[in-house]
């Protein structure tokens, strides 16, 4: 029998999205936060399927656990949109704080436990600060966030019993060029991700 399986992330996974859901065809029904076309006309905006930062997906998991939804799997993603800053310095304050973002996944994983019978958590992926700052000074994203929100979310996960799928590490792994913007990756890269994930949740499914 085929698991539910529902996505909601950030644009990241909007672009891995169609390669997941075709690796996992015959094994999952994938589903996901709707909206696609609103959120790709700006990616940085986060509006559609478009998750946003944690407090977004807070409220939108507030608002499917109000409906009644419930999944096989829930596979969840946040933290990109947290850790913006309108300056570059270092000490600027995030648009999430820490407190706060550690907070919104700790009431994530209590919702993802009442709605879902697995909660897998998807590792925010590399910034590289340079490339970043190159192509955009709208904005800030500074690598050394992405791992500090990355451990956060590690270890509330195991408190809840989670799944974490090491997106970060698996695409700083990957080597060649990455980036096709300041944060978003070529095709190659991206359906390299959804093969990680798609591979790493079938095991899981199957165990």
């Amino acid at each position: 029998m085929k698991r539910a399986v529902f996505v909601i992330g950030d644009s990241i996974s909007i672009q891995y999205g169609p390669h997941l859901q075709r690796m996992l065809e015959g094994f999952c029904d994938y589903d996901r936060k709707s909206g696609e076309e609103e959120a790709l006309r700006n990616l940085d905006n986060p509006l559609g399927a478009n998750g946003g930062d944690s407090s977004m997906v807070l409220a939108y998991l507030q608002a499917l656990e109000a409906g009644g939804r419930k999944f096989d799997v829930l596979m969840v993603n946040c933290g990109l949109h947290d850790i913006k800053k309108l300056s570059e310095s270092d000490s600027a304050e995030q648009q999430v704080p820490p407190d706060r973002y550690a907070a919104n996944l700790r009431e994530i994983a209590a919702i993802a436990g009442r709605i879902a019978k697995r909660l897998v958590w998807v590792n925010t992926t590399p910034v590289d600060f340079e490339q970043h700052r190159k192509r955009t000074q709208q904005f800030y994203r500074r690598n050394e966030d992405v791992l500090r929100c990355n451990e956060t979310a590690e270890a509330i996960m195991a408190e809840h019993g989670a799944r974490v799928f090491d997106l970060y590490r698996f695409t700083a792994n990957v080597g060649g060029e990455l980036y096709c913007d300041h944060v978003h990756f070529h095709e190659r890269v991206r359906e390299l991700q959804a093969a990680f994930l798609a591979g790493a949740l079938i095991a899981d499914l199957q165990r």
